[in-house]
């Protein structure tokens, strides 16, 4: 296989997996499709299953003890894709919307690459993580033994960023991306006719009132050096046109770096919505879920990460000082097993992720495979003994 035949594979591949995409712990066909590649690879040690429907691929070459791991993910989200591309997903409600059809296509070239050339003394595990979206894979992999059973000494991912252009690379050691906490605040009132609201308590006007209360938090309870974020992203009621609702559920999530910002975030919630609603003669019971933890770069895994990417990136398209960002990722619970670090790559001038517009850009693909290789070359080096 020659390196334009792998570009072209690449892209085959990464259009496969976007025309067939897969939610969380459903992604049965796109990890039979790893297992195929790897197969077709001559990468024999393959386990299935990890995680519910996550596949870890071992290589190893020579003689050196040490291990790490690349970590790619897999699933999609339940957004109805608009593209209108020639290769479009083929399961209405399901999109890859984030990229994960081109991260798993770069791991699998990297492991192409790896597997026929070699270059690196030790052993490489080829992560491929189910249900990133919601936060739940990499508990779900660590829990059938992931960290304990397949062991390694570091771990690497990456992700794609629309508006960085192609070929460009971007990481910060320490704190780099949030933590997400999910609410749930249900108001209870008395329902009744719209024309009677004088014999109501009414749940939809409580929950407007604690939504703008909520505006209050960052502002006013959170030190202001400190990243905050608090997002109502749904509010729903009965739902019949001539009555007043009974009962109000709103939804919304959180992003910090800080667990103390956490704390005082929900206990400012708490207060809020058990107060405004004591106010309005309405009862509010507050759910308050811990999803992802921030991802904190390990600084020397961030100077590995600079180092292999000089070698790929133009020197003038790597920022080794990136900002901080709101948004989470599943990767940081990794962290917690071993040092390591996550980096962005350029998707050029798409439309943002999550969104029913985005397409991954095929020109990354080979950024990330060659970033992948050169990081398993440095960090597993091969030495010549001179006679």
């Amino acid at each position: 296989m020659t390196f334009s035949d792998l570009e072209k594979d690449m892209c085959s591949w990464r259009r496969h997996l976007h025309q067939n995409p897969e939610f969380g712990f459903e992604e049965t066909k796109t990890a039979d499709f790893v297992v195929e590649k790897l197969s077709d690879f001559g990468i024999k040690n393959v386990q299935t299953s990890i995680g519910t429907t996550g596949v870890v691929a071992t290589l190893k070459l020579g003689q050196a003890k040490k291990q790490i791991a690349l970590r790619a993910d897999m699933d999609c989200l339940r957004i109805h894709e608009t593209t209108n591309l020639p290769y479009a997903s083929q399961s209405p409600g399901l999109m890859h919307a984030c990229g994960h059809d081109g991260h798993t296509t770069m791991l699998l070239g990297a492991a192409a690459v790896l597997a026929k050339e070699g270059g690196f003394d030790g052993t490489v595990h080829f992560v491929f993580q189910p249900a990133e979206e919601w936060g739940q894979g990499m508990n779900a992999m660590i829990r059938d033994g992931f960290g304990s059973k397949i062991l390694f000494d570091e771990i690497y991912g990456l992700h794609n960023r629309p508006g960085l252009p192609v070929g460009s690379f971007e990481i910060c050691p320490g704190p780099f991306m949030g933590a997400e906490d999910g609410f749930r605040i249900k108001v209870r009132g008395r329902g009744g006719h719209a024309s009677r609201p004088q014999d109501c308590r009414d749940a939809i006007v409580c929950a407007c009132s604690i939504v703008n209360e909520l505006q209050n938090i960052v502002a006013r309870s959170v030190d202001p050096a400190k990243l905050a974020v608090v997002s109502v992203t749904s509010i729903s009621g009965d739902n019949v046109k001539n009555a007043i609702s009974s009962e109000a559920v709103i939804e919304g999530d959180c992003r910090h770096f800080d667990d103390t910002v956490s704390q005082t975030i929900e206990a400012a919630m708490r207060r809020i919505a058990q107060g405004v609603a004591m106010a309005h003669g309405c009862e509010a019971d507050v759910d308050y879920e811990r999803v992802f933890v921030p991802l904190v770069n390990d600084v020397s895994a961030t100077k590995y990460c600079l180092d292999a990417a000089k070698e790929v990136f133009d020197p003038a398209s790597i920022n080794d000082n990136a900002a901080r960002m709101g948004a989470s990722e599943d990767f940081a619970r990794a962290l917690s097993l071993a040092p390591g670090a996550f980096a962005n790559i350029g998707n050029g001038d798409s439309a943002p992720l999550h969104n029913s517009a985005y397409d991954f850009n095929d020109d990354a693909l080979v950024y990330g495979m060659r970033w992948f290789v050169e990081l398993v070359r440095q960090r597993l080096p091969v030495i010549n003994v001179a006679n």
